[in-house]
């Protein structure tokens, strides 16, 4: 009897925490101290940041430098010199950049960590990453499928087309919003919405490990319930919700904020696309029709 995999098993466990798991510095590219983008993210109300400045690993010794206000702080960096660049979250140490991505991401990960994949489709050609290396590639656990710094830049802010090509391959990897911001103005552009058991660093972590998150450029999701091969969603901002499945394909559109979806035969996966007013959206991570291939 065929089944959903998904992440979002037992939502009443836990709390709703906000995150931007991109952010820069005047330590690199960045304009402003790690200090002030702290007050700022703080002062919009998010509740867990990482700082990945270019080929600098920001880590504890730096944090405590630091007034936490409140927010649960990442280790990180993004890996940035020889290739296309990848994050490098809950980092323990700095991974030399070098050319062969594969060995990078090798070396980069360890328990609670995450190498994501940066920014796809930045660039004249819509392609800082090549597809051609995302299906090689094994060990990346995401893809940035909003990147806000895009948007004001070459290139798209979006990469729902590779991350529907790397999950058509079976790969599982999730989707991720954030700001990529280097000041103050790149702040609250997109972000991603975690389901952490406990208020804390591994909290947070667990839940982006396991996918227990959706990614937002400002729609709200306040319910998903899977019963069998069926899935409702709830976003209360949402104008439309689409249904898309393996290879892009749209397979249910519902107007308005909450859809019911029974899975259709013949497909790898389907995840939901929630559309706000203006150019607002959530995306949930992919339920999977049986077993995927890990990545």
């Amino acid at each position: 009897m065929k089944a959903l995999e998904h992440p979002y098993q037992n939502l009443d466990q836990g709390q709703w925490l906000k995150g931007n798991l991109h952010t820069h510095s005047n330590h690199s590219d960045g304009v402003l101290s790690h200090q002030a983008m702290v007050d700022l993210y703080a002062a919009r109300g998010y509740d867990f940041l990482a700082f990945t400045d270019h080929d600098r690993l920001t880590d504890e010794s730096r944090y405590a430098l630091l007034d936490r206000r409140g927010l649960i702080l990442i280790p990180g960096n993004e890996i940035t010199a020889g290739g296309p660049h990848l994050l490098h979250l809950n980092a323990q140490r700095l991974v030399r950049p070098i050319p062969q991505r594969q060995a990078v991401i090798d070396h980069a990960r360890h328990e609670r960590s995450m190498v994501i994949v940066n920014h796809p489709n930045q660039g004249a050609a819509f392609d800082h990453c090549p597809m051609m290396l995302m299906r090689q590639w094994m060990g990346f656990v995401g893809i940035e499928i909003y990147n806000g710094i895009c948007g004001v830049n070459r290139g798209s802010p979006y990469a729902m087309n590779k991350w529907d090509m790397v999950l058509a391959d079976g790969h599982r990897v999730w989707g991720l919003a954030t700001d990529d911001a280097h000041d103050a103005t790149d702040v609250g552009r997109g972000w991603v919405m975690a389901l952490a058991r406990e208020r804390d660093l591994d909290g947070v972590m667990d839940a982006l490990i396991e996918g227990r998150f959706y990614a937002s450029t400002g729609v709200l999701i306040r319910s998903i319930e899977v019963h069998g091969m069926t899935i409702r969603v709830e976003a209360p901002n949402a104008q439309r919700i689409v249904a898309v499945a393996t290879g892009g394909k749209r397979v249910a559109v519902a107007d308005g904020p909450r859809i019911e979806l029974v899975v259709p035969d013949r497909v790898r996966y389907v995840r939901l696309e929630c559309w706000g007013a203006g150019e607002t959206f959530a995306w949930t991570q992919p339920f999977f029709v049986g077993r995927a291939v890990l990545a």
